[in-house]
């Protein structure tokens, strides 16, 4: 049921808040926040909002920076890691003139475009999600990047490394930590604790386990949900874990490829369509028990796979996890129950109602709102155009690619490899994306001149590895 101001109001005097918090999202896709006593806090504050200056977010040119931040109460929950006691509160964005109008480059503005867009064109006029969110749980971390010293250093108590100290017991040998149960899952209250607080704020969620990684690799994983209700839950699953992580004095990371050796975070995104309530990728006769208009919205995500990476793995540490051998897929293709194309049927959705399948590439440094809104962009440009992905040659795939020959792999098309052969693909290929005004196209320029400064940042700090490999040559 959505909340009035009435009922924020009411909030405030029962848990005796004091402080009103607003988080906003940059463009990179984390938050940023502006807090006021709950005192000063009024019906106005929902109708005039609160202004800031966007082009620190990311978005506007300086000359026309001002906007106002709208809050939207159906976002409202209790901040668990406040003491003061605050109500905290997402929302929109919007341009400050005579009409208030939502600034188009807010990602929330976006992915609730995208899905206007949806019902617009009749396919469906409902997307629900499931993205999974592998991260890892270090006990210590540290880096340095100066002229003297670059390096970084990690430790986990049950990591192989440790085996062989004194009073250690309970390691776990290197990629084999999967689903390990205790002794050696040493963080599984803190696990439960994150999901715990996600059902409070309304987050249901499916299970959490350990990962592959035996460097301290977990993984969360909701129920599927409306996509822009689940692009703001994104945020707080984060927020989350987190926060969670450091009340245990540990510190969580979603960064893709933090351990060499070791499996990386993905954060695979389930999908399916809705119209009046009833299943649109479900075929009892249909490849997998998926129907014509499920392959056409395949096909459109990966004609586009190579464009979607710059905005889905938006960090050139994105391209250390999609490697082959560590289960990430590097194969544009798709398949039932197959975890090395990019695109995979789980074969135990079953009921019609949850027949779907997951794109596996994504990762969880990009911005949600961006990504699940383009994911969305290129399945319905698919829909659209009929783009049938075995008439492409894109599958399906039933067999390990990662077993092939290399004649046979050398047949097969490959994600980009680097952040910046990406970023040159959304240069070439973004139509589809601004269909509709969705994406703006000045949007897109910014993010690509923004990520072209990063690759040329990391391009020119010196590698420790190549210390190893060059120093003396």
């Amino acid at each position: 049921m959505a909340k009035s101001v009435k009922d924020i109001m009411q909030m405030i005097k029962e848990n005796d808040i004091k402080m009103v918090d607003f988080k906003m999202v940059d463009i990179n896709g984390q938050f940023r926040h502006v807090t006021i006593p709950a005192m000063n806090f009024s019906e106005d504050t929902m109708k005039s909002g609160i202004g800031f200056d966007a082009s620190n977010y990311g978005y506007a040119v300086v000359e026309k920076s001002d906007m106002v931040f709208i809050p939207d109460p159906d976002t409202a929950c209790i901040d668990p890691f406040c003491e003061i006691p605050t109500l905290s509160m997402t929302g929109n964005a919007m341009i400050i003139d005579k009409e208030n109008r939502p600034l188009a480059q807010y990602p929330r503005n976006i992915v609730l475009a995208a899905e206007q867009y949806m019902k617009d064109s009749g396919i469906a006029d409902e997307m629900l999600i499931l993205p999974e969110f592998e991260f890892y749980l270090f006990d210590n971390v540290g880096w340095n990047v100066s002229a003297d010293d670059i390096s970084m250093n990690i430790d986990v108590s049950q990591a192989h490394w440790n085996s062989a100290m004194e009073g250690k017991g309970c390691v776990i040998p290197k990629q084999k930590a999967y689903h390990v149960a205790k002794p050696f899952d040493t963080s599984y209250e803190c696990r439960s604790e994150m999901c715990l607080l996600m059902e409070e704020m309304g987050i249901h969620v499916k299970y959490h386990h350990p990962e592959v990684g035996a460097a301290g690799q977990f993984e969360i994983e909701p129920q599927l949900g409306q996509m822009s209700k689940m692009a703001d839950a994104t945020m707080m699953i984060k927020y989350i874990i987190h926060n969670t992580a450091m009340k245990h004095g540990k510190t969580a990371t979603f960064m893709p490829k933090p351990v060499y050796g070791e499996a990386g975070n993905g954060m695979h995104v389930h999908m399916l369509l809705l119209k009046d309530g009833e299943p649109v990728f479900s075929d009892d006769n249909g490849y997998s028990n998926l129907s014509q208009t499920a392959h056409y919205f395949m096909g459109g995500l990966l004609k586009h796979i190579s464009s979607l990476c710059a905005i889905t793995n938006p960090s050139t540490n994105s391209f250390k996890r999609l490697v082959p051998g560590f289960e990430a897929p590097v194969t544009v293709g798709y398949a039932t129950s197959n975890r090395s194309a990019v695109i995979r049927i789980p074969a135990y959705a079953k009921s019609p109602k949850m027949r779907r399948f997951e794109i596996r590439n994504p990762d969880a440094t990009c911005n949600p709102y961006f990504a699940y809104a383009a994911i969305l962009m290129a399945g319905i440009d698919g829909i659209k155009n009929k783009i049938d992905p075995h008439a492409n040659g894109w599958g399906p795939y039933d067999v390990n690619l990662y077993n092939l020959s290399d004649e046979e792999k050398a047949k097969l098309k490959s994600l980009p490899t680097s952040l910046e052969q990406a970023l040159d693909a959304l240069e070439a290929d973004h139509d589809y994306l601004t269909q509709g005004g969705v994406f703006p196209q000045e949007l897109i320029t910014k993010f690509i001149a923004s990520k072209r400064a990063e690759c040329r940042e990391m391009a020119a700090i010196p590698h420790p590895a190549e210390f190893d490999k060059y120093f003396n040559l």
